[in-house]
């Protein structure tokens, strides 16, 4: 299991949107969760909620630039999350450990980067398709099925265009991400076991703060501490190989105690 810590170097993350918009604070934040237990940091220079503002890509770039290059300088593995294709390919260039597209990687234009670098891709499903999430209903019992086909083209064409099977991550999306249906991401974490047999391949999950446990226990962002630990905790346990979440310290006290617990190895990322 790995942990991906958040860093939203934003103005408007539904989370933390503003705390770390100032490079001083994203660099001094991601630091903390790295010495809270990330084994990686998840740079995110514009937000993707349904009401959040576009930011250009050299915006985001000029956001990204001065974090990444001081956590390179201590040694921390960075992951860049970010679906413009400019954005990218600058971080490619930059030597990010991972990219995080919440598109999935649809641009074409990219793939010959992609193929080159030896980044890993974490390849998101959304029922969106592209930009940012927005509020529409999808039926939550036809997105398993939605969520194979999603990832049989998707990996069919990145790997025809020369990127190494081995290199990408599933993430099948959480929170308005699978629409509007509070039950959508219950249905797909509890179909975690189902994405592994049919793919092979290691899958991540993001839970941290999202709407649908706000919903469910009546929390808001900052009071949904417990409600996430616990989504997090059962994701790993169904199978999750990687976990993205803003409090990584929490998350790795119970798996280390977990594991004492039933002298068990929980998660097991290639």
């Amino acid at each position: 299991m790995k942990i991906f810590g958040i860093v939203n170097i934003t103005e408007d993350s539904f989370s933390d949107g503003g705390r770390y918009l100032a490079p001083e604070a994203a660099i001094a934040h991601a630091r903390k969760l790295a010495r809270d237990g990330a084994d990686v940091i998840d740079l995110g220079a514009a937000s993707s909620h349904p009401d959040s503002k576009p930011v250009e890509p050299k915006a985001e770039i000029a956001r990204l630039a001065p974090v990444m290059e001081a956590l390179k300088r201590d040694g921390i593995a960075i992951s860049i999350d970010t679906f413009a294709p400019e954005v990218q390919a600058w971080a490619l260039a930059q030597g990010a450990d991972y990219l995080n597209d919440i598109q999935g990687f649809p641009n074409a234009e990219i793939y010959p980067a992609l193929a080159e670098s030896p980044a890993k891709l974490i390849v998101m499903h959304s029922v969106q398709g592209r930009g940012p999430a927005t509020r529409i209903r999808v039926p939550s019992e036809t997105l398993m099925d939605r969520i194979h086909k999603f990832f049989d083209s998707r990996i069919a064409a990145l790997t025809q265009a020369g990127v190494d099977r081995n290199r990408l991550i599933l993430d099948p999306g959480m929170g308005l991400f699978l629409g509007t249906d509070r039950d959508a991401s219950f249905t797909v974490l509890r179909g975690i076991p189902d994405l592994k047999r049919a793919f092979d391949l290691p899958v991540l999950i993001s839970v941290s703060r999202k709407s649908f446990l706000r919903r469910l226990t009546g929390r808001s962002p900052d009071q949904s501490g417990p409600a996430s630990l616990a989504t997090e905790l059962f994701a790993v346990l169904r199978g999750a190989d990687y976990t993205r979440t803003h409090e990584p310290g929490p998350l790795k006290d119970v798996l280390t105690v977990w594991r004492e617990l039933t002298c068990e190895t929980v998660g097991n990322p290639r």
